[in-house]
């Protein structure tokens, strides 16, 4: 039987970016926050041996352990979905701090075309322009409500980036809060061949910190060093904004948070219109209890709250039969796959020194920035050249033709190891009416609970991007100075072995229609007024870029919502 706890305010279920914002703005202001985490603790010193790639970027130590929950995927419903049994096309974070621990720190506001895509596509082009089973949708919010907690969060984590940017994407009211990384020779390169084209380039912002900086809460973080140890490793610098050395230290010091590591959410208790608290699990014990509570928060990965939302009965599934319900609709993904690499005979870089967020990039193809009227596809990708820093293990480039193996393959991999520059897009994935989520009939978790199944495939709209962007990377590489180069153009289905990109999102989407959306602007359960589902799952599609940003923002206007609820109740909209 469950042991039920004494109730408080607010009680979250996942630690990672979305759940520490939520905490820290809560117990600041003064509330009683319980934060549940399935996974371990973690603290920087954690991190003092984390140069092992091995360990962590082919063992996957910081991710989920994919025997005891995973998801099973299948790329259209004629097909029988199957477990996804090791790790490939995306990775998903464990403990605290979740997926902010092993980003990179890439930091990108969504483009205001991105929260009214459908109106301003429909305004520029025409219904007709929009395929049939595009399931696009304005989100309810425009870029200039949001653009102020952008704000909030460059200035807790400390992003870095230059003080001018581009007029083709969101205008900043405040200019990030240290100045921008580095600029490596090969970021020269890439700037210089973008500019010739008429582009425009500038240094990619970071939450990898550019200098020392001490944010508004007096949290205080030393630099980046360069060390190439970014995307799937901790910092053990603190230097990469991430929950842990952030917004954590601030709740926690509050002494109104009570954080629970080892605590599984299984379910939301409710009675249909409002939630009571959740149920979860001790792990290692496997003593069961309920933690009454008068806002719920779902802060979780996207497959974590959507499954959760539908294990719980608390809102209508989606169904792409019909087209109707909204648990689950509209699960988009990146459209990676265009790019070229720039082969350098006279000329070797150091490769190895890098940063999560290091490089340059352009968005004069991204958003709406560019005439789409006789173009096959809508948005665009963003265009960079990054340098993260390139490892033994998971780094051989080869040119094409290369054998995958032997000595043929050894001796072009040496040769080329620090001879390639690469220019990529980073393409926006539109949703789907057959795009979704929803719960598997067959196969179930360690608990016995069903596993969420993704419905995913790309469409022509994906591959006529990944054609247009593959030729706009040629042309800057074809710039650079390299003695010859290669271009990658094509995708065909969508394969979830090779590893493409973690930022999964959709399916607890945001707008302004209960019927096909599952929270407001405030990210305010239509269903369930004092729940609240936070972070990526509430993007209506993806951009051509990095979620964190976005996902950090809505987290800081969502805890002015709550502060509002609690002190007033009902539907914030």
């Amino acid at each position: 039987m469950a042991t039920k706890l004494p109730k408080a305010s607010v009680v979250i279920v996942g630690m990672g970016w979305v759940g520490g914002i939520l905490a820290a703005e809560l117990t600041k202001a003064g509330h009683t926050v319980v934060g549940l985490e399935r996974g371990k603790s973690r603290a920087t010193q954690d991190y003092y041996h984390v140069h092992d790639e091995l360990r962590y970027a082919s063992r996957y130590e910081l991710m989920q352990d994919l025997s005891k929950e995973t998801i099973t995927f299948r790329n259209t419903e004629k097909m029988k979905a199957l477990p996804m049994r090791s790790y490939g096309s995306f990775l998903l974070g464990d403990g605290l701090g979740g997926a902010g621990v092993h980003w990179n720190g890439q930091y990108y506001r969504f483009l205001p075309y991105d929260f009214e895509i459908y109106s301003k596509t429909v305004e520029r082009y025409g219904k007709n322009k929009i395929p049939k089973d595009m399931t696009i949708r304005d989100w309810g919010i425009t870029y200039d409500q949001l653009e102020p907690y952008f704000v909030k969060y460059e200035q807790m984590a400390g992003i870095s980036g230059d003080k001018t940017l581009p007029p083709n994407i969101g205008a900043m009211s405040v200019p990030f809060s240290t100045g921008p990384m580095k600029k490596t020779p090969g970021m020269k390169i890439f700037e210089e061949s973008a500019t010739k084209l008429g582009y425009h380039p500038y240094i990619i912002p970071s939450a990898n910190l550019s200098d020392n900086y001490t944010n508004p809460d007096g949290i205080e973080r030393a630099s980046c060093q360069y060390c190439g140890y970014c995307e799937r490793f901790g910092c053990e610098y603190g230097a990469k904004a991430d929950p842990v050395v952030t917004v954590f230290p601030v709740a926690l010091k509050t002494g109104k948070l009570d954080l629970r590591t080892h605590a599984n959410v299984t379910e939301i208790m409710h009675d249909g219109k409002k939630a009571s608290g959740v149920r979860y699990v001790n792990t290692p014990t496997g003593e069961e209890f309920i933690q009454p509570a008068d806002v719920v928060i779902l802060a979780g990965y996207v497959f974590s709250n959507v499954r959760l939302l539908l294990t719980s009965k608390l809102g209508k599934p989606y169904d792409p039969k019909t087209d109707t319900g909204a648990i689950g609709r509209n699960y988009a993904y990146q459209v990676n796959g265009a790019s070229t690499s720039a082969f350098y005979e006279d000329r070797e870089f150091n490769l190895a020194m890098g940063a999560g967020a290091l490089g340059s990039n352009i968005d004069d193809f991204n958003g709406d920035n560019f005439d789409h009227s006789d173009l096959k596809f809508l948005h665009g990708a963003n265009i960079r050249f990054t340098q993260t820093g390139l490892r033994p293990i998971q780094y051989q480039p080869v040119p094409l033709g290369t054998p995958t193996w032997g000595k043929d393959f050894k001796q072009a991999s040496i040769h080329n190891a620090n001879r390639v520059l690469a220019v990529s897009g980073q393409g926006a994935s539109m949703p789907n009416r057959y795009h979704y989520l929803d719960l598997d009939p067959e196969y179930k978790d360690a608990f016995g609970m069903p596993l969420i199944r993704m419905t995913f495939d790309f469409e022509e709209q994906d591959v006529e991007l990944v054609k247009f962007i593959a030729q706009k990377t040629k042309e800057i590489a074809d710039g650079m100075g390299a003695t010859k180069t290669e271009m990658h153009d094509t995708i065909r289905q969508y394969n979830i072995v090779p590893y493409q990109s973690t930022h999964n999102t959709g399916g607890t989407i945001m707008g302004d229609d209960p019927k096909t959306s599952v929270v407001n602007n405030y990210l305010q359960m239509w269903d369930a007024e004092n729940v609240f589902v936070c972070g990526a799952s509430n993007f209506a599609h993806n951009s051509g870029y990095n979620p964190t940003a976005t996902v950090g923002a809505l987290a800081y206007r969502t805890a002015e919502g709550i502060e509002k609820y609690l002190q007033k109740g009902g539907s914030l909209v």
